[in-house]
C-alpha cells in the first residue's frame, strides 16, 4: 500500500482528543493483524483476544459492530497486504483515574504497509539477544494485550545492531517468558513447549493457533512450561512467532546455535498457508 491510513470512530481521520484515557493512561487493549487480498487470516482469534481483554478491563464493545467495521476497513483500501492495527480505548475522560462507565469506547484502525525483512529471517533464521529490561508481575493483566507496553519499549532500547530481530524477555525470576513482539517455543524430544503466560507475557494469537490447530494437525505434542535459560539452551530447536510474520527460527542467542529443524519447518510451512492470498 502506499500510505497509511487511519480511522477513528468510524470516521477517515488521523487524530483523537487530547483526553483520550488511552493516552492518558495506555486504559485500553489493541491488536496487530496481517492482512492478505482484503482477507484477515486469523480475525476469529483477534477479536476473541480483543474481546476478553476488553472485558477484563471493563470497557464494553460492540463485538459484531466491531467485526464489521475491521472487515470492511480491511478491504476498503485496495491493497492486496497490509498490516491493520485496532485499539480501543475506554474514550475520554475528564481528569483522575477514576472512569465513567457512560463514556463509550473509541475504536482506532490503522493500516501500514508490512514491515520489510530479510528472507532470510525465514528462510534461514535469525539472531536473538537476553532483554535486560524485566517483566513485572501482575496476573490481572497477564495475557491480554493492553496498551501499556513501556516494558517492550524500553527493552528494543537496549540495541541497534540490525542483524539482531527480536530480544528475549523474562520475568522477574528470570525466567523466560517472550519475545519483544512474540512468543517463544521451543523443540525438545519431539514436543512444542512454550512458556507460561499466567504471571506476565501476552497470550498471542498466534502462539494459540499453534498449541489449538497447528500442533494437533500435525500430531505434535506441547506442553506449557516455566522456561528457565537451561531449558532453552538445551533445545533441539527454537523459533519466535507472531502473527504478523508468522514463524522465525532462531539460529543465535549468544554464543548458542540451534539448526532451522524438521519440527520448525513443518509448523513454518503449515503457518505460511495463512497469508496465501
Amino acid at each position: 500500500m502506499s500510505a497509511e491510513r487511519v480511522r477513528v470512530d468510524g470516521a477517515e481521520r488521523d487524530s483523537v482528543p487530547a483526553l483520550d484515557r488511552g493516552l492518558a493512561y495506555g486504559d485500553g487493549v489493541f491488536e496487530t493483524m496481517r492482512c492478505v487480498g482484503g482477507r484477515i487470516p486469523l480475525l476469529e482469534r483477534h477479536l476473541e483476544r480483543l474481546g476478553n481483554g476488553a472485558g477484563r478491563l471493563g470497557i464494553a464493545l460492540a463485538g459484531g459492530d466491531l467485526r464489521e467495521e475491521i472487515e470492511g476497513f480491511a478491504t476498503g483500501g485496495g491493497s492486496a497486504d497490509c498490516v491493520i492495527k485496532v485499539i480501543v480505548t475506554r474514550g475520554d475522560g475528564a481528569g483522575g483515574y477514576r472512569s465513567d462507565p457512560a463514556t463509550p469506547a473509541r475504536r482506532i484502525l490503522v493500516a501500514r504497509a508490512p514491515a520489510e525483512h530479510p528472507a532470510a529471517w525465514w528462510n534461514e533464521g535469525v539472531t536473538v539477544r537476553h532483554c535486560e529490561m524485566r517483566l513485572g508481575t501482575n496476573p490481572a493483566l497477564a495475557g491480554i494485550k493492553h496498551l501499556n507496553r513501556l516494558e517492550q519499549v524500553l527493552a528494543r532500547r537496549e540495541w541497534d545492531d540490525p542483524q539482531i530481530a527480536e530480544g528475549l524477555m523474562a520475568d522477574q525470576r528470570g525466567r523466560i517468558v517472550e519475545g519483544i513482539a512474540s512468543n517463544l517455543f521451543l523443540v525438545s524430544g519431539g514436543r512444542l513447549l512454550t512458556p507460561f503466560i499466567e504471571h506476565c507475557g501476552v497470550a498471542g494469537v498466534m502462539r494459540a493457533h499453534l498449541l489449538q490447530t497447528v500442533a494437533p494437525e500435525l500430531g505434535i505434542a506441547t506442553a506449557e512450561v516455566h522456561c528457565e535459560r537451561a531449558l532453552l539452551a538445551a533445545a533441539q530447536e527454537v523459533f519466535v512467532c507472531n502473527a504478523v510474520s508468522g514463524v522465525w527460527p532462531v539460529r543465535r542467542l549468544d554464543r548458542q546455535r540451534w539448526p532451522f529443524g524438521p519440527v520448525t519447518r513443518r509448523v513454518q510451512e503449515h503457518v505460511a498457508r495463512l497469508f496465501t492470498a
